[in-house]
């Protein structure tokens, strides 16, 4: 990437803010030196690492590693046999608790996924031993412990002993000369303890004078008596070097036994606090991960600017390199053009650096071998050039390096000149840079450029949308519709009197003045239809929202009618038994008595008709007297299909009674245990195969019940993945063949930590954020496999 398109570009910016996410020096300096790539399998690679970084951050919170220390020198000082100082190798500890404190946030070995972070996790060894030693023997960069060798605890100990010996024998000649001294305070001079000893009493105490104050009114001497213990207590001193020295080469020499370790370990822990620097940097922007695709294909979904106030900026959405290569956008100045300009360009550096972009999930990038900009004055006192020739220089340079593999951003191309001139070089710029299959987006006023773009296959017009009322950008890109520039609206809404812009308006030519009208009706078309289309999608959701409310009803309904009907089927039965039993003992009584006169058989041929009317009404009914007798607990078997009476449905026995007869029917979403007596074998037919039967029976029963969305507005993410469990198993025994999860747009975590959890779903086919009339990123939709 050419260094100019970085400043224009505003990359270091960039590259600041991720240098202030990093937690130690050596990484801060790695992200300093971060550029594009152009291999986009080390761009998913990379962009792979930074998604992982901030999903275990949401996980399980940062990881800092500040106290990172470089010690490529003292490895190479190790290599060659030097000992290290106690600086050297308070860095090397500072590696070694490092990575003590990687590996217990790295690794989890109950989890069953891995992501790519984790193999450098795994390759981070933790030498215990080292680790041990140096934090026993060091304490800080100047300080080694009493206990780091017997040797120097037995030095130190005397060093106490003869100061302590020093300081009691200091205090009893100060008490027994306090009217010599001219402060009864004890001193140092030249590393010596000292008496300060008024002049005209030099000679009244023994010692050697190691100094005399400005006006030679005090000495100091140091009493004759603590010399000799001043002199061992020097060559104590002396030995504790040498002891610490020694110390300090056989800490050396166990370090030098592990410098490949130490070495990959130091390389590892800049990577990892690196990658979580971007990660960082992803959180703070609110950004995602970009898919990237070689195809030179860009299609923004409501991006942001990241050096803008992400509370102001508003969202793009922006998209080329599908049905067009070249994006032509218009429109009034202050609409947020060179902002859509640098956006797209921005993007696609910090996404080929392995950084997200604070754009909508989804999103995505292609990469380019390298991008183009001309945005800004390009006006150089120093080199004599004008606006027009400075941006003329950069745009040659642009027309010699470009190719297929090129993005080129112009803003307000070949402005500056004359407006005739200007754009009849300006179509031809791009028309040349069209024929090399370049990506290019420019901003113009030119009106023959808008021409240009509806005439030209490969060419779209886009513009940024305007507020003439409030005189304000709403800073939407509308791709496929030309923009006006508005000059006369805005002058007039500023107070320019009417004469002179209607003058202005004689002064257009024909052609000029048809096409800006032509704009004009095409804004307002658009306008009405726009208007139109949050009206259908309004209505189309109430009509959603009735039907779904009368099918409820409907349902309700259709239930209460079979309760009636069972509740009439009942009563009618039991008149029918009556009537029977009643007709039963009748002809009974009847044929007692008649059976002397010989009325027998034609009262019993009466009877036999009684009964068959009546079972012929009983069928009418609808009342079946079933004979189907209820197996018992052996002969049942899993998969059965019952009808449990007393709940008045149909199951599948999912266990085999016990001794008590009792077992478990699955009906529907129920599982219910009932007894053998309650239930009846429902006969199903037989050229149908029972598992399909039962099949239908219970996805039947489930997708009669099963909500076809789920709302988990509120939740967090743990709440939500959780009822999403449960749900999704229900929504599978249905059969449903997807469903809709309604989560809200918020901060947006919500959504990627549900998307997260959706992609380690085996069963998900895919999911995908709605359509904008049916929920937008307010709702995800789901398709089982």
């Amino acid at each position: 990437m050419n260094k100019k398109t970085l400043k224009i570009l505003e990359y270091e910016k960039i590259i600041n803010n991720l240098v202030d996410m990093a937690s130690s020096e050596p990484a801060k300096k790695l992200c300093a030196k971060l550029k594009p790539s152009t291999d986009i399998n080390e761009i998913q690679k990379n962009q792979g690492y930074t998604t992982a970084a901030l999903d275990r951050i949401r996980l399980k919170g940062n990881l800092l590693l500040s106290e990172i220390k470089d010690i490529s020198d003292s490895l190479k000082r190790l290599e060659i046999g030097s000992s290290l100082s106690q600086p050297e190798l308070m860095k090397i500890l500072s590696i070694l608790n490092a990575v003590s404190k990687a590996i217990s946030y790295g690794l989890h070995p109950d989890e069953e996924e891995y992501d790519v972070l984790e193999e450098h996790f795994r390759s981070l060894y933790d030498i215990k031993d080292l680790k041990k030693e140096l934090s026993r023997c060091i304490i800080s960069e100047e300080i080694m412990a009493d206990n780091a060798s017997p040797e120097l605890s037995h030095i130190r100990r005397k060093i106490k002993q003869i100061n302590s010996k020093m300081h009691t024998e200091l205090n009893n000649i100060l008490n027994a000369h306090r009217e010599y001294l001219m402060d009864a305070v004890i001193t140092q001079r030249d590393g010596a303890y000292c008496l300060p000893i008024k002049s005209e009493y030099k000679n009244k105490v023994s010692g050697v004078v190691h100094d005399q104050s400005s006006t030679g009114s005090t000495v100091f001497i140091e009493p004759i008596a603590v010399i000799k213990m001043n002199n061992e207590l020097k060559s104590l001193f002396m030995d504790e070097k040498k002891e610490i020295e020694k110390i300090l080469e056989n800490l050396s020499l166990l370090a030098a036994l592990y410098i490949e370790p130490l070495r990959e370990n130091a390389k590892t822990l800049i990577f990892l606090d690196f990658v979580y620097a971007k990660a960082n940097l992803s959180k703070k922007m609110n950004a995602s991960e970009p898919k990237f695709n070689s195809k030179h294909y860009i299609n923004i979904k409501e991006g942001r600017h990241p050096l803008l106030d992400s509370k102001k900026v508003v969202p793009i959405n922006i998209s080329i390199g599908d049905n067009y290569d070249l994006l032509i956008i218009t429109g009034p100045n202050t609409g947020g053009k060179t902002v859509s300009l640098k956006t797209v360009g921005l993007f696609t550096l910090m996404g080929q650096s392995g950084l997200h972009i604070p754009a909508f999930e989804g999103s995505e990038l292609s990469v380019f071998n390298d991008v183009f900009a001309d945005i800004g004055d390009e006006q150089s006192i120093e080199q004599s050039l004008s606006t027009f020739s400075g941006h003329m220089k950069n745009i040659v340079y642009i027309l010699n390096h470009a190719d297929a593999n090129s993005l080129c951003l112009f803003d307000e191309l070949c402005a500056g000149t004359d407006p005739t001139e200007g754009a009849a070089l300006a179509i031809s710029i791009l028309s040349f840079l069209h024929r090399m299959q370049s990506r290019c987006i420019a901003t113009t006023h030119y009106s023959e450029l808008k021409v240009f773009a509806l005439n030209e296959p490969g060419v779209e017009n886009a513009s940024c949308e305007f507020d003439v009322a409030t005189l304000s950008p709403t800073y939407r890109i509308l791709i496929g519709v030309p923009g006006k520039s508005n000059a006369f609206a805005i002058a007039g809404k500023l107070g320019l009197p009417d004469y002179i812009i209607s003058e202005a308006d004689n002064h257009l030519e024909k052609d000029a003045k048809d096409f800006e009208d032509l704009l004009t009706r095409l804004e307002n078309d658009r306008q009405i239809i726009e208007k139109d289309k949050l009206s259908i999608q309004k209505y189309k959701r109430e009509i959603e929202s009735l039907k779904r409310h009368y099918d409820k009803q409907e349902e309700n309904l259709t239930q209460k009618k079979e309760k009636i009907l069972e509740e009439a089927r009942e009563a009618a039965k039991k008149i029918l038994e009556e009537a029977k039993e009643t007709a039963d003992d009748t002809i009974k009584n009847i044929n007692k008595i008649a059976s002397g006169a010989g009325l027998g058989s034609a009262l019993e041929e009466q009877r036999t008709r009684l009964r068959e009317s009546i079972n012929k009404n009983t069928k009418t009914i609808g009342i079946q007297q079933t004979k189907n007798k209820v197996k018992k607990p052996k002969e049942l078997k899993l998969g059965d299909s019952v009808h449990v009476i007393s709940l008045n449905l149909d199951g599948i026995v999912s266990s085999l009674p016990n001794q008590s007869g009792n077992f478990f029917v699955q009906m529907g979403i129920l599982r219910s245990q009932v007894n053998i007596s309650d239930v009846a074998l429902v006969e199903e037919p037989d050229n149908k195969p029972k598992t399909k039967t039962r099949t239908r029976s219970s996805s039947m029963v489930k997708s009669a019940t099963i909500s076809t969305e789920i709302n988990v507005i509120g939740k967090n993410v743990d709440e939500a993945c959780s009822e999403l469990d449960k749900y999704l198993d229900d929504a599978l025994l249905a059969h449903l063949p997807g469903v809709r999860i309604i989560h809200g747009r918020g901060t947006g975590a919500l959504q990627k930590g549900i998307h997260a959890y959706l992609k380690r779903q085996s069963f998900v086919k895919s999911y995908s954020l709605a359509d904008f009339n049916e929920g937008g990123n307010a709702v995800t939709i789901v398709r089982f496999k």
